[in-house]
């Protein structure tokens, strides 16, 4: 007696094959629904968190660019690099607000330092000391608006403009000298786009 071979080119349904058992077809449809849910499920839920990240990120720089005023916070090194304010350490009561437009894009930062970084803080600027000019608040009224800046307090007060050529920026700046030790520094560089 000879065993038979299966004929080529068999299908499922030849009576030739031996029927699959019912429990392998069914664990082989759980597999096969199983994978094309991965297929679809993993992507759908990356896509679902991303969009989430996504909107949350976007309401939290909409919430920081929609305030106005100061932040008690430093300026970052792209913004310092930018506006090129050399802020010198240490440095305390900082604070600073971005501001841009299609005309023209500013950095508000003040900051109180030992009198020491006075001159090392114009020098990096590209200034000396014989540039202050006592009683000259250079800040415009605009931007003392924006900022909540007065400068009718107790001074002295000393301010200059640093004028550069485009498209480097140029900076208004007014120190306090109330406290001469400390002196407190009030500067607005603006820059065109």
């Amino acid at each position: 007696m000879t065993a038979s071979l299966p004929q080529q080119g068999a299908t499922a349904g030849d009576p030739s094959q031996p029927a699959e058992a019912r429990g392998h077809k069914i664990r082989r449809r759980a597999l096969t629904l199983l994978i094309i849910g991965l297929l679809i499920g993993v992507p759908a839920g990356y896509l679902v968190i991303s969009a989430a990240q996504s909107r949350d990120s976007g309401k939290d720089k909409e919430a920081k660019y929609a305030a106005t005023g100061l932040t008690r916070d430093w300026p970052s090194k792209v913004q310092r690099r930018l506006y090129q304010v050399p802020m010198p350490h240490p440095s305390g009561m900082v604070a600073s607000y971005e501001t841009n437009n299609w005309k023209t894009s500013r950095l508000y930062v003040q900051f109180q330092t030992p009198v020491r970084n006075l001159d090392v803080f114009l020098h990096d600027m590209g200034v000396t000391r014989a540039d202050l000019k006592k009683d000259d608040i250079t800040i415009s009224a605009r931007d003392q608006k924006i900022t909540g800046w007065i400068f009718t307090r107790p001074g002295p007060w000393y301010g200059l403009t640093h004028k550069q050529k485009s498209p480097k920026p140029t900076q208004d700046v007014v120190v306090n000298l109330a406290d001469p030790r400390n002196p407190f520094f009030y500067v607005v560089s603006r820059t065109v786009p």
